[in-house]
């Protein structure tokens, strides 16, 4: 299966509607970014970054060791040791979850 690297016309059609409605005031704007974020808007950005106190600090605050922590997020606990002493920075998928977890609580993971 072929990746896509460039939205299709059919994408940046929906987008480009979705920015005019919003523009006009027809559209909110948290229904705006919920279609945005599923059809990758033209516009994104690579997810905020995340200290390592402040990963800390989410799982913490989700009464989780690291070895759970860990588990949810499909990391080794070294990983996360690491993440959290600030050895590491993390990237990709798992930054995602990170900036999920910090923006709706760990509950929207599990």
């Amino acid at each position: 299966m072929k990746r896509q690297t460039h939205p299709s016309r059919l994408t940046k059609a929906l987008l480009e509607t979705a920015d005019d409605m919003r523009r006009v005031g027809v559209m909110d704007v948290a229904t705006h970014e919920k279609i945005t974020l599923h059809l990758g808007s033209k516009t994104d950005a690579a997810p905020d970054p995340i200290t390592g106190d402040e990963i800390r600090s989410l799982r913490e605050a989700a009464h989780l060791s690291q070895a759970v922590f860990a588990r949810y997020l499909n990391l080794t606990v070294g990983y996360v040791s690491q993440l959290e002493r600030g050895v590491k920075r993390p990237t990709g998928p798992a930054l995602v979850l990170l900036n999920v977890i910090r923006r709706k609580g760990i509950d929207a993971i599990l």
